[in-house]
């Protein structure tokens, strides 16, 4: 590595050495990586979603969505349409 060179690995580098399910604690407008992994899946389809694709979560519940699609299924059921 040359000299004064420092190579950081934060959630917005595209190439993640890790492998396996994160866990991770969701804040109000981030979140802090508990265990290292390279994704969390989606609690309303199960769907993997590669941290530095992470864009919808719940503080509340505290889980990880894949779209605004999951989010409307959980927080809106009796109104979200079915997926085919």
């Amino acid at each position: 590595m040359p000299f004064g060179r420092s190579y950081v690995l934060n959630r917005f580098d595209f190439r993640s050495p890790q492998t396996g399910e994160a866990e991770v604690r969701y804040l109000d407008a981030d979140f802090r990586v508990l265990r290292a992994g390279a994704f969390v899946r989606c609690a309303v389809t199960g769907v993997p979603i590669p941290l530095e694709e992470l864009k919808y979560w719940s503080v509340e519940h505290q889980e990880a969505y894949a779209g605004p699609e999951a989010v409307a299924q959980r927080l809106y059921p009796d109104r979200a349409k079915p997926q085919p």
